[in-house]
Parts: C-alpha cells; sequence; structure tokens
C-alpha cells in the first residue's frame, strides 16, 4: 500500500477523530448497552477510527497520531457532553481543556517540521 503524503495523513487522521469521538458518544446514547442500535455503533465507529489510525501511523508516527486522536478527541467529546448532554463545564475543565489544545497544536508543528 502506498504511504499516505502528510497533508492526507492529517486528513485521513481527522476522520479517524470524528469517527472516535461519534463511538463515545455512542457510549451515552446506548444507556449501559440497553439501546441496540448506539451499541452496535459504538463497535463500527471505533473499528473504523482504529483502522484509520493504522494507516496514519506509516506517515506521521504513532506517538503524534495517538496523541492527537485522543486529544482532540478528548475535547471534542467534552465539548459534546457540556452541550448536547448539558453536563457541567467548570473553569477548571475549560482550561484542562485549553492545555490539551496547546499540547495538539505543539504536536502538529513538531510533526510539520520534522518533516
Amino acid at each position: 500500500m502506498q504511504t499516505l503524503t502528510v497533508n492526507q495523513a492529517w486528513a485521513v487522521l481527522s476522520l479517524a477523530i470524528v469517527f472516535e469521538v461519534a463511538g463515545t458518544t455512542c457510549m451515552r446514547l446506548s444507556e449501559s448497552f440497553t439501546r441496540f442500535t448506539p451499541s452496535v455503533l459504538i463497535f463500527v465507529f471505533y473499528a473504523i477510527s482504529f483502522a484509520l489510525n493504522t494507516l496514519v501511523t506509516r506517515t506521521l508516527g504513532l506517538s503524534v497520531v495517538y496523541a492527537v486522536w485522543s486529544g482532540v478527541g478528548t475535547v471534542l467529546t467534552a465539548a459534546i457532553g457540556y452541550l448536547y448532554f448539558k453536563e457541567p463545564a467548570t473553569a477548571l475543565k475549560m482550561v484542562s481543556a485549553g492545555l490539551i489544545v496547546i499540547g495538539v497544536i505543539g504536536l502538529h508543528t513538531a510533526s510539520r517540521s520534522a518533516v
């Protein structure tokens, strides 16, 4: 299989993050596996996300891919929790999410300059 370009890898990683966030959101929607469709979608979305991550690691490297995937996924999932599920968004949570974003930007910048 052909290796992705750096720009392609970042685009595929973005898709992997979307599927990871969708899978995590389905965890909440499944109501502890009592609702069939979201329960099945957890596994479908995570399988797609992991498959896409596997493709991306050849170009960006495991350390960057996993850190960005988990960091951005965490921040987006938290935002869904605050906005859709009406979970409390405290100042400490916001500052912590901001630190994750700063870390992801740093990793993105470092991986761009290393290529």
